[in-house]
């Protein structure tokens, strides 16, 4: 459902969505500069608008941000892509964690190949792996980067220094890397 909030003197118009399976809201912004609210189904109408004003400078500034650098763009490709390139991007995904939980050792549940739109990869607080299925489309160093990224999600669930030293461990390079992810 299309929403309208005035925010520090901006109208921003928003996409509400309801969703039995959210525990929590949750406030996206794409790099198209759609702006996107997700909440629990049972939640108060009036607790949404006062979380949008909360988070209104972030909420600005992350439309601005989109709106001046059109490079950056969605990364979720075609159903037809998707569906031709899943299975070598699992057995990459697969193999490439196989070698670096060598190093590192961490315990996972599932790995899972998807056509997201904005993100590489994720880790669940489940053990759960997920990777775009365009890793299997770019350069190695970069897809390394990206497994290396949420592997290391498993010990520490936020982008700390602690976490980032772990990147680091298997990726010195970590940080060039993460900088021209998106120009790729």
């Amino acid at each position: 459902m299309r929403k309208v909030i005035n925010l520090r003197e901006n109208k921003i118009e928003y996409t509400l969505k309801i969703s039995k399976q959210a525990k929590r809201v949750r406030l996206v912004i794409y790099c198209d500069g759609s702006f996107v609210v997700t909440i629990p189904k049972n939640m108060n109408a009036n607790i949404i608008e006062q979380i949008i004003i909360k988070k209104s400078q972030w909420i600005i500034n992350k439309l601005e941000y989109f709106k001046n650098n059109p490079g950056r763009r969605s990364i979720r490709g075609s159903e037809k892509d998707y569906k031709e390139h899943k299975d070598q991007s699992l057995a990459l995904a697969k193999k490439r964690i196989e070698h670096f939980n060598q190093f590192y050792n961490f315990k996972f549940n599932k790995i899972s190949i998807k056509n997201q739109k904005t993100r590489w990869g994720s880790c669940s607080k489940k053990g759960n792996l997920n990777f775009n299925y365009r890793i299997s489309l770019i350069p190695e160093k970069f897809a390394d980067y990206i497994i290396v990224h949420e592997l290391c999600h498993l010990k520490e669930f936020n982008h700390s220094k602690k976490f980032w030293i772990l990147v680091g461990k298997a990726v010195p390079n970590y940080l060039e890397l993460k900088r021209n992810l998106n120009n790729i």
